[in-house]
């Protein structure tokens, strides 16, 4: 049974991706000037409320793919000026932003409601898209991973520009649907919207986890 006849009988639309690739999962920009009410994006007058209210969902997906032996793979943002592209500095210039973002050192920079556990990998990226840091890549190459499965936030910013990125360059896509989130709803639903016309799977963490599992007896 091919993993379409698979996912539709099941109802759970990844259990054949997750039962037939390697998958990792990637938590993006889990940090406190994204996510705090007092933080970078808070600042500009935007609401970070939804990136707080996915933390439970959050955490309970990365302890199923701990579980499941997934592997999670923790992506930070470092936005100094002097380390940002160009095309990054320019923008925030116009836009009047003089306040510094997820700065090393700074609060800003801390992880917010998960944090990473011993030995999993970290990645630091200073524009959106994890895959300007070539250890990602490198990473997910050298251990033979095929599926990136996509958590945490801006769902329109960082979580899209690096899924996007992934699926460009081969990889497989899902995005657990209740762990993202945006300042700007819309934005976020077009993003879903979106990667399930074009780009991969869009379902509930629950589908993932259930995934998850299924994939850990078959390994037993």
């Amino acid at each position: 049974m091919d993993a379409k006849v698979r996912d539709t009988a099941s109802g759970n639309p990844v259990l054949g991706l997750l039962s037939e690739t390697r998958a990792a999962l990637a938590v993006v920009d889990m940090q406190v000037d994204f996510c705090a009410a007092d933080g970078f994006v808070a600042g500009l007058g935007l609401d970070p409320a939804p990136c707080r209210a996915i933390v439970p969902a959050l955490q309970g997906l990365i302890d199923g793919a701990r579980a499941g032996g997934i592997p999670v793979l923790w992506i930070y943002a470092n936005y100094d000026d002097a380390l940002v592209p160009p095309t990054f500095l320019r923008r925030k210039r116009e836009a009047g932003i003089e306040r510094g973002c997820c700065i090393p050192g700074t609060q800003g920079y801390e992880p917010f409601g998960v944090e990473p556990a011993s030995g999993e990998p970290q990645f630091v990226k200073h524009s959106y898209s994890a895959f300007t840091n070539p250890d990602f890549e490198a990473h997910l190459r050298s251990r033979g991973i095929e599926t990136l499965i996509f958590a945490g936030v801006q769902t329109n910013v960082c979580v899209e520009a690096t899924l996007r990125e992934a699926y460009n360059r081969g990889f497989h896509v899902a995005v657990a649907e209740d762990c993202v989130a945006s300042h700007t709803p819309a934005l976020h639903e077009a993003t879903l919207q979106n990667t399930r016309t074009l780009l991969g799977k869009v379902c509930p963490a629950s589908d993932i986890q259930a995934a998850f599992q299924v994939g850990k007896r078959q390994t037993v």
